[in-house]
């Protein structure tokens, strides 16, 4: 199983619109090429989404990872924007990456583990029980839905499975502030007011 995510980053309300053509263009291109895959998680805004998660899966790994990396990587969208007219900017860009599964997943007791009614588009498993899964790591505050599969035990193992990616991303990105934090330090060294002063 690859989960994969579309993103608009960091990018204006175009790139939002641009993930959600990017979404349609690659249901089109999977139907094509008889790949089937199950949407995860929307985040949607007022314009399309700022991110999509989805895992693909199909009874030829082989032949859904030859799909999947002609998509991985850059996409770009050309067009005038109709969410500001007047914006010269006509090229939108959005990401599409492949979550590496992670090596250890968070142990049952630090998550809370709610059954609920599945709900809206979420492919062709989802039913009316309440076989969905609503799961909270409860350090970090991270939750997730799942609604993928037909059983509770299913939904389980992914929530688990996205709850370590999505930790892992906030520890990444903590990281990654911290190191911003280090380098905009540099810059805001007084000059010329030392509390000690030395000689070599």
């Amino acid at each position: 199983m690859s989960i994969v995510q579309i993103s608009a980053a960091l990018g204006p309300a175009e790139c939002e619109l641009a993930v959600k053509l990017t979404l349609q263009e690659i249901l089109k291109d999977a139907k094509k090429h008889q790949i089937s895959f199950d949407i995860l998680e929307e985040n949607s805004t007022k314009y399309g989404y700022s991110s999509v998660l989805f895992k693909l899966e199909g009874t030829s790994p082989e032949k859904s990872t030859l799909w999947l990396n002609t998509w991985l990587g850059t996409i770009q969208w050309t067009f005038q924007s109709k969410i500001r007219p007047n914006h010269k900017r006509k090229n939108w860009f959005v990401g599409i990456t492949e979550f590496v599964q992670p090596k250890e997943l968070p142990q049952d007791d630090a998550i809370v583990f709610q059954a609920c009614r599945a709900s809206g588009a979420g492919g062709q498993h989802v039913n009316t029980t309440d076989s969905a899964i609503h799961a909270i790591h409860v350090a970090t505050g991270i939750s997730v839905k799942v609604m993928s599969e037909r059983s509770q035990h299913a939904n389980k193992k992914i929530a688990k499975e996205l709850l370590a990616m999505k930790i892992q991303q906030q520890l990444d990105a903590q990281h990654e502030s911290q190191k911003n934090k280090q380098h905009q330090q540099h810059a805001l060294i007084e000059r010329g007011s030392a509390i000690r002063q030395f000689k070599y």
